[in-house]
């Protein structure tokens, strides 16, 4: 699933489904509550790519101006908490190998970003301002900003 096609769907969705089908559309948090697991992805070069946006759009559910729509379903968004897993634990499990990454804990590959505040918590429209500033792979640190 690609959250920022929700958003860049945002403005014409409604009105090509309707509001029967918008009910069911991009509806991550009922997947969720039933059970499923949700693989997160950007679908570049289709959309931006950008790990940022995808987490906002996943947790924010309006585009990156901010704004929302009519019938699109605020509850449907995801808590920042299950969001970061769609791109980490679930991720892996969809890849077959939960047991080598998605999660860092001993024994796993650190595959991981660092950025300049915690998405955790800031403010939603925050994240999108979010600097990364070291990348770890294999746990070797490859890039920093302080370099």
């Amino acid at each position: 699933m690609q959250p920022s096609h929700a958003i860049g769907d945002l403005k014409f969705a409604p009105a090509r489904l309707g509001p029967d089908r918008l009910d069911g559309a991009y509806a991550w948090q009922d997947l969720l509550d039933a059970g499923a697991v949700i693989a997160g992805g950007s679908d570049a070069p289709v959309e931006v790519g950008s790990p940022l946006i995808e987490f906002y759009a996943a947790v924010a559910r309006k585009d990156l101006e901010g704004n929302s729509g009519a019938g699109w379903h605020p509850e449907q968004a995801l808590s920042r908490e299950d969001a970061l897993a769609l791109f980490t634990s679930s991720a892996a499990y969809a890849a077959f190998m939960e047991d080598d990454l998605g999660t860092i804990e001993p024994g796993k590959i650190a595959d991981f970003s660092v950025f300049d505040r915690d998405l955790m918590s800031v403010p939603e429209a925050e994240i999108l301002d979010a600097n990364a500033v070291m990348t770890v792979v294999g746990g070797e640190i490859v890039w920093s900003a302080a370099e």
